[in-house]
């Protein structure tokens, strides 16, 4: 059942809730219920040499509570935040709800932070103590730990056997009280968002807004987190929302999970030997397996073959949404499954059926082809703010394209400038000692402002157009939103990431940087080799192909809104360069000011 106001264009819409509002209880009674109900029931995969080593609930559980005795009999009291400095690994998720089982409130900072941020986050949050994943962290963070941050751990010592001693004379009495202590009002996490300018601020997320999340999602897409025989493999930062979500979530759900924690060099390793049944990730994630088996088909002699099954797959999708598939297309669609799709499908592990995309938009011909490839890959929207998801397409309830409607228990509005606002029991409590940015952020009938732009189609499903803040005014007065251009050219193989430019200029125009992997292969094709990266960014043919991505993006916008030229820079984008945030996505101001001679000389 939905409900919505209707001006012209559908401008609110508000989804009831599945699951109520929690008015008991807190975020460990995911692992106590299941512990006690279902104690053999394996919700967990730890990484053994090559392979995995299975955990059961009881197991889980007994780790879990004995690192909270250690984080108890080293001091850390009911209300105390805990930061956790890692890359996403089986011990973050132990250790998260560990120290809810000591009654304290989890800090995630990310594994690339500088020692600034760390100092900065420590201080604002006064984090008691301190767990970092490596002695190299530990050497970065102990010069700046303020005074209040009494402990520092290190996993890769073995911390949870080092807890489980030091927590010995602890008892489970203790723990429990600790644990119950804890209301849905109660702070579960601070996690502190890099806002475009000034210091990050603290988001303070409650144990009821992640119980509404998690919750709800978990009902609503019952299909894959209650799928008996299901599974996940986590990939994602879980410092970040998204990821933390799903940790969540698939321990609410009894979900099988796995972590990945080196993405760039293991995850196609772990997909194949833990096969999931579904995954999340950024888009960037999607583009990358479909450009790498272009290159691959490229590489063989087989372009062509490749470029007719993706046309097939779009067109096929396409038809499902029109609820009749022609009997030529059906055929074409199944000899193209055994050519091309299956070994998509086997390179995402075997099993995987759908997936969940955040933190940026797919693109409505990616989100095609992987629907036609057997893969639906469900665009979902949200901020830190809102305990990651707020909308989610459903494999029930499905548009490519969009962002999906709101999850239950939750209402998007339409501001009359298009700015996305939003209200639910997801919805923050506000940033940590920030009433100042608490006054903007909410509107007076306390809706959240997403600062993002929006529109609602008539069956309330949620697009998103770009950002308010990175609309870019041309000196000839035309409002540009980047994102719609940046998606279609990022949508390119040989393109890893680009900025679209134009404040306050006469005309539009980007930075490009190549996808290092892509240009190997389009080297060896076009007898490049030899050449230095240097060389190749001002090579005629190299710009001549960059530039077929720059045509087709600009179809998707007006004359006055396209890419007029562009420049290809030497060097890509990073998370350790400063130009990419952890989730991958650009520091717009961060690359305007290292870039400045590459943007000005566009213009002359």
């Amino acid at each position: 059942m939905l409900s919505h106001a209707s001006v012209g264009a559908m401008n609110e819409i508000s989804v009831p809730a599945l699951v109520p509002a929690a008015t008991s209880g807190n975020l460990t009674h995911f692992v106590s219920d299941r512990a006690a109900n279902e104690p053999d029931r394996i919700i967990l995969s730890r990484p053994l040499g090559d392979g995995w080593q299975s955990v059961t609930a009881i197991e889980f559980e007994k780790e879990i509570r004995a690192a909270a005795k250690g984080l108890v009999a080293s001091g850390v009291s009911i209300g105390d935040r805990v930061a956790i400095m890692a890359r996403t690994r089986y011990e973050w998720t132990v250790l998260d709800f560990a120290i809810w089982y000591a009654g304290g409130c989890v800090v995630p900072i990310y594994d690339t932070s500088s020692a600034e941020q760390i100092q900065w986050i420590l201080t604002d949050s006064e984090a008691t103590a301190l767990i970092v994943e490596t002695p190299l962290l530990k050497e970065l963070a102990a010069p700046v730990l303020p005074a209040h941050t009494k402990t520092i751990w290190t996993m890769t010592d073995d911390v949870l056997h080092v807890l489980a001693q030091a927590g010995s004379n602890v008892s489970d009495e203790e723990i429990d009280r600790r644990r119950n202590s804890l209301k849905p009002e109660s702070l579960a996490t601070l996690i502190y968002t890099s806002g475009t300018t000034g210091k990050p601020k603290g988001v303070q997320i409650t144990h009821r807004n992640f119980l509404a999340e998690c919750e709800n999602v978990i009902q609503g897409a019952k299909d894959l987190f209650l799928k008996p025989g299901g599974s996940t493999l986590l990939f994602l930062p879980v410092a970040h929302v998204f990821g933390r979500m799903i940790q969540l979530g698939a321990i609410g759900a009894g979900l099988h999970m796995a972590h990945c924690s080196d993405p760039a060099t293991r995850l196609p390793q772990d997909l194949g030997t833990f096969k999931p049944t579904f995954v999340l990730a950024v888009p960037r994630i999607f583009e990358k397996i479909y450009n790498g088996a272009e290159a691959r088909a490229e590489a063989a002699g087989k372009g062509k073959i490749f470029h007719k099954a993706a046309d097939v797959a779009v067109s096929y999708s396409e038809a499902m949404d029109r609820g009749r598939i022609p009997f030529l297309l059906s055929i074409k669609h199944a000899l193209f499954d055994k050519l091309v799709y299956s070994k998509i499908r086997a390179g995402m592990g075997g099993r995987v059926e759908a997936a969940i995309s955040g933190g940026a938009p797919l693109g409505v011909r990616l989100g095609h082809f992987y629907r036609g490839a057997g893969v639906r890959v469900l665009e979902g929207y949200g901020l830190t703010e809102t305990t990651a998801g707020a909308t989610l397409n459903l494999t029930s309830d499905y548009r490519v394209g969009s962002v999906g409607r709101p999850i239950p228990g939750t209402s998007i509005r339409i501001a009359d400038d298009g700015e996305v606002l939003i209200k639910g029991d997801i919805v923050m409590n506000g940033y940590w000692k920030n009433n100042h940015a608490n006054a903007e952020i909410f509107t007076s009938d306390k809706w959240f402002r997403s600062g993002d732009l929006g529109r609602l189609d008539d069956d309330g499903f949620l697009y998103i157009v770009g950002r308010k803040k990175e609309l870019i005014v041309t000196s000839g007065g035309k409002n540009v939103a980047p994102a719609v251009l940046e998606d279609r050219l990022r949508a390119h193989p040989l393109v890893s990431q680009c900025l679209v430019v134009g404040d306050n200029k006469p005309f539009i125009a980007a930075l490009v940087t190549i996808d290092a992997d892509a240009l190997k292969n389009w080297v060896a094709v076009n007898k490049k080799d030899g050449k230095s990266i240097a060389d190749l960014v001002r090579d005629p043919d190299l710009i001549s192909v960059i530039q077929t991505g720059v045509d087709e993006a600009n179809k998707a916008v007006s004359k006055a809104e396209s890419i007029r030229k562009f420049t290809i820079l030497p060097t890509d984008w990073s998370i350790a360069g400063g130009q990419l945030t952890a989730k991958l996505s650009i520091k717009r101001h961060v690359v305007a000011q290292q870039c400045a001679s590459e943007i000005e000389a566009l213009y002359q």
